[in-house]
């Protein structure tokens, strides 16, 4: 299975990226990320000629999560599962040969200390809870999206200016730490070390892939029973250097699920 993550900033404003990255990379799997579509006005006909299935979980102008796949898609369910907490359209999970995938798109937290930021903790804390309750870490699970923290020093361009700031703060460090406690492994990183390797470059910074000025706030992770089963991971660059791109990159991992 060649699954990958996708935060398309605007499916529609996006799409002849997403179909010329499609039409080379070929995944079996796709989640993407800031879709920003209601479900009645998602572009399903533009990706019916690659033959996915597509299930959606979208609003209008903000957030949205999908997932397209090859082989067919079963048991999907959208956020939480619980009622006291807010729809917004930040998780969709469901079954693809005998591999249930989660679909996240993690709050930003806009400021630190702000109301969005206080948001930002509590999702993260109810996400924790949410995968303690999965089932066991022998369950074949995959985990992905964009989880918008960039957990080590390596993982952002000039660490020691943005520790501290959003998607690299402590408090970001400790909920994230407390959710992958459960059993999951950032496959990634469990192929490749060291700094460089980014998966989002801000518009606000000229010609910031060439310079390097990224963050790693992609993510695949794999659980107990998949983590031996990952044979490659990578992130597909030059997809942001594309003309009107989005200022992510797609990140993709091989499984081997024979």
């Amino acid at each position: 299975m060649k699954i990958a993550s996708f935060n398309v900033n605007s499916v529609r404003a996006r799409m002849p990226r997403l179909i010329e990255w499609l039409e080379e990379a070929n995944p079996d799997v796709v989640a993407l990320q800031e879709t920003k579509v209601e479900d009645g006005t998602f572009p399903f006909a533009d990706l019916e000629p690659f033959g996915y299935h597509i299930s959606i979980h979208g609003q209008k102008s903000y957030n949205g999560v999908a997932i397209l796949s090859r082989s067919p898609i079963s048991d999907v369910e959208t956020g939480f599962g619980d009622e006291a907490w807010p729809t917004d359209c930040r998780i969709i999970r469901a079954v693809i040969d005998g591999v249930q995938i989660i679909n996240t798109y993690v709050p930003n937290g806009t400021k630190v200390g702000g109301d969005k930021w206080e948001y930002k903790m509590a999702w993260l804390e109810h996400f924790g809870k949410f995968c303690r309750d999965l089932g066991s870490t022998s369950d074949k699970i995959i985990w992905l999206g964009d989880i918008n923290i960039a957990p080590k020093p390596e993982d952002v361009y000039e660490p020691e200016r943005h520790v501290g700031d959003v998607g690299h703060h402590p408090d970001e460090f400790a909920r994230l730490e407390r959710i992958v406690d459960w059993g999951w492994t950032d496959v990634f990183r469990q192929q490749t070390q060291g700094p460089g390797h980014y998966t989002f470059w801000d518009f606000r910074l000229p010609n910031s892939v060439q310079r390097k000025l990224g963050w790693r706030i992609d993510h695949i992770y794999a659980s107990e029973a998949l983590k031996s089963k990952c044979e490659r991971v990578w992130v597909d660059e030059h997809v942001r250097l594309r003309e009107k791109p989005s200022d992510h990159a797609p990140i993709l991992a091989e499984f081997d699920l024979d």
